[in-house]
């Protein structure tokens, strides 16, 4: 992966996770054709393994097909809550919670 082609390595996205695109805000332009373009999507794989989805793919430079970064996106379900998590060069890295029931039990308030 490259971190010429990149203004940031890795930022943190907080809890937005991507499971396809690319954040482009973070690219600077191709540190080998030096053009600044959209980006290619390739080699998209989804696996699933322990009930865990895993999606991964490179992101490409569209004129010259430099690989930018590695993509890798997972999403899984942990007794009530659906887990998220995204790390790429590009991207950035983030993790998202989020309760699967009707009213979060993490928001719930105690009553006395």
């Amino acid at each position: 992966m490259c971190g010429d082609c990149v203004k940031k390595e890795y930022p943190n996205r907080g809890n937005t996770c991507l499971e396809n695109g690319s954040f482009l805000l973070n690219f600077t332009g191709c540190a080998v054709c030096n053009k600044l373009d959209f980006m290619l999507i390739t080699n998209r794989s989804l696996k699933e393994e322990d009930g865990e989805e895993i999606v991964t793919y490179d992101h490409l430079c569209k004129n010259c097909h430099h690989v930018v970064a590695r993509h890798e996106y997972t999403f899984s379900i942990m007794d009530e809550f659906q887990e998220y998590t995204m790390l790429c060069l590009l991207c950035g890295k983030a993790e998202d919670t989020i309760s699967i029931l009707p009213d979060d039990p993490r928001q719930m308030t105690l009553l006395f």
